[in-house]
């Protein structure tokens, strides 16, 4: 098997090939009830998920509280926040899934996400999306129809103008001839773009430009023969294996061997059922799990400590090795 290549380091951290590592979508809450968190704690939170060991956290890009979409986010501008965060922690990757490149003119994205991985040692992670939420699009002034052209356009703009002194056009966003530059350059040779979903282009396109692939769940048949296909496209035009994330939520239960039970996007499962689950991800391909603790009962202290101590150890060691089914 190919390695995955080395980028910066939280793609070389939360990346490694046969293995999968485990992170925690922020707000690190329970807001079951409301579209809307209340963000207390939010700082101590992350502090604590860093302390515990896991290996990254995920804010979200959601320019507008959309009701019939039904969930705020972390409500503030994922690029300030990230700085802010990154300022109070010292080695957790900064993961944003995703930036949707339609709504944002991609000098503005590039230029945030370099500073943002020169201020934090090379420890963002940048997902792209083409976005799915209509109602953004007539507020922007942006036709919700052309968004996979600008997501292609915006994709190509942020990766050559990283660049020196770069030349290229575009036919939405500018052109740049190559008498200008654009600062700061990233800690690495480029930032890692993790591509979310299909953003409105084809697995060819994606298994060829993107740095990984960011999916949604699905049952583990669908996702293991997804990633194989994934796997396939990447192996025939690439010199380097890539990446596969994917998002859950749970509700952790106390008791460790309570049976799944399906909630929205995830399950309602203890801890040892837990394990099991990640398990199979693992074996089927899949290198980064992002959990989601939105519906979460238990409190969330000793939900996080449990999931540290009880499941952490399984995937975040070198105890054993692992191959691919």
């Amino acid at each position: 098997m190919k390695p995955f290549e080395n980028i910066n380091k939280a793609y070389n951290s939360v990346f490694k090939p046969n293995e999968l590592s485990i992170g925690i979508v922020v707000p690190i809450e329970k807001y079951a009830d409301s579209a809307i968190p209340t963000m207390q704690d939010h700082l101590q939170r992350v502090k604590q998920v860093e302390a515990l060991g896991f290996k990254s956290i995920w804010l979200r890009d959601i320019p507008f509280n959309v009701p019939s979409f039904g969930d705020a986010g972390q409500t503030f501008d994922p690029f300030t926040y990230l700085g802010f965060l990154a300022g109070q922690t010292s080695e957790i990757a900064l993961g944003i899934s995703s930036i949707a490149l339609p709504l944002h003119h991609p000098l503005n994205v590039v230029k945030a996400a370099t500073t943002l991985d020169q201020l934090s040692g090379g420890r963002l992670l940048l997902g792209v999306a083409s976005g799915d939420r209509y109602d953004e699009y007539p507020a922007m002034g942006i036709a919700y129809g052309n968004r996979g052209e600008l997501f292609r356009e915006a994709f190509n703009y942020i990766r050559k103008a990283q660049d020196d002194f770069p030349i290229f056009e575009t036919k939405n966003y500018g052109s740049l001839q190559g008498h200008i530059d654009m600062l700061p350059k990233p800690t690495a040779h480029k930032i890692p773009l993790l591509m979310t979903g299909s953003s409105r282009q084809s697995l060819e396109w994606n298994a060829e430009h993107a740095d990984g692939w960011m999916n949604y769940p699905r049952d583990l048949y669908t996702q293991k023969n997804t990633i194989r296909q994934y796997r396939a496209l990447v192996a025939a035009s690439q010199d380097f294996d890539k990446p596969f994330m994917q998002p859950m939520y749970i509700d952790l239960h106390k008791n460790d061997n309570f049976k799944p039970e399906p909630i929205h996007l995830g399950f309602r499962l203890g801890a040892n059922y837990l394990v099991d689950y990640i398990e199979k991800l693992r074996s089927y391909g899949v290198n980064h799990l992002a959990l989601n603790l939105r519906y979460n009962a238990m409190n969330m202290d000793a939900t996080l400590e449990r999931i540290a101590k009880q499941v952490l150890p399984e995937f975040h060691s070198n105890k054993k090795e692992h191959t691919t089914s």
